[in-house]
């Protein structure tokens, strides 16, 4: 069976075997583009395994029960993160690193990243390295968060540009990193690469639901670069122009649409 947030769960002391369809059942707005990604990886069988900014190693799991016979390795730069993945999943491997600084020992058959690498600056070289150390025939799968011009990242940038902010607030807004879908394709070659966009309709609930969603991604280092009265401010008037772009619906849901670019290249290098 699977527990609420896509886990896999053991049955009767076996592991269930990866099936997206039934993951995607419970899976939630943030795990279902990364089971998604999951589920356009081709039939490969690599040796090892490692997902770049792992979080709490939900995600790894799933990797974990669709190749049970590979190295699964989880990397994240938050060692807080790191604890907790160890703490669930016990029988994966886990190491605090952060991308930029990560290189493999030998080549991987799988380097998997769920919305991680937009944090990033420099992606043609950033790319271009991930993809130096897939082994022949591996393969790179990447889903980033491509909203950067919808009112979700517009408005806060909007706030503090126009207002008396600290400037270390305005630094640590992140701003359009994500390139062209070509450029993309020309960063990972040789390789057989996969490039589509995917816009979800979230139906969110809740007090300033749109708000509650950006606080726990891109507005986290904002907040943490503001004090309590400026921090009180910077809330509030995001709150009304997030209330005027993205009103309640009759039913009391709010919509918000939510952009995702997803990258799957598989290496064409021969051994």
């Amino acid at each position: 069976m699977v527990d609420d947030d896509g886990r896999s769960t053991v049955d009767n002391g076996r592991t269930m075997t990866w099936d997206p369809n039934q993951y995607l059942r419970f899976a939630d707005h943030r795990s279902r583009p990364g089971i998604e990604l999951l589920a356009r990886v081709p039939d490969i069988d690599p040796r090892t395994i490692v997902d770049l900014g792992c979080g709490m190693g939900n995600l790894t799991s799933l990797l974990a029960a669709r190749w049970p016979n590979a190295r699964v390795i989880g990397l994240d730069s938050s060692a807080e993160m790191i604890d907790r993945a160890r703490s669930d999943h016990p029988e994966l491997e886990w190491a605090v690193a952060s991308v930029d600084d990560w290189e493999p020992v030998g080549s991987v058959g799988l380097i998997y990243s769920n919305a991680t690498l937009h944090w990033l600056d420099d992606h043609d070289r950033l790319f271009s390295r991930l993809r130096s150390h897939l082994s022949p025939g591996g393969v790179l799968a990447v889903q980033m968060p491509d909203n950067w011009t919808a009112s979700t990242h517009r408005i806060p940038g909007e706030v503090l540009d126009s207002g008396d902010w600290p400037q270390a607030a305005r630094a640590a807004l992140i701003r359009d990193r994500l390139s062209r879908p070509a450029n993309y394709a020309r960063w990972l070659q040789p390789a057989d690469v996969d490039l589509w966009r995917t816009t979800y309709f979230q139906q969110l609930t809740g007090d300033d639901p749109v708000w509650n969603w950006v606080t726990g991604s891109v507005l986290r280092p904002v907040l943490a670069a503001l004090n309590g009265d400026d921090s009180g401010r910077f809330a509030a008037m995001c709150k009304e122009r997030y209330r005027e772009a993205y009103p309640t619906n009759a039913n009391g849901t709010t919509t918000l649409p939510f952009s995702r670019l997803f990258v799957v290249a598989r290496s064409t290098t021969t051994s």
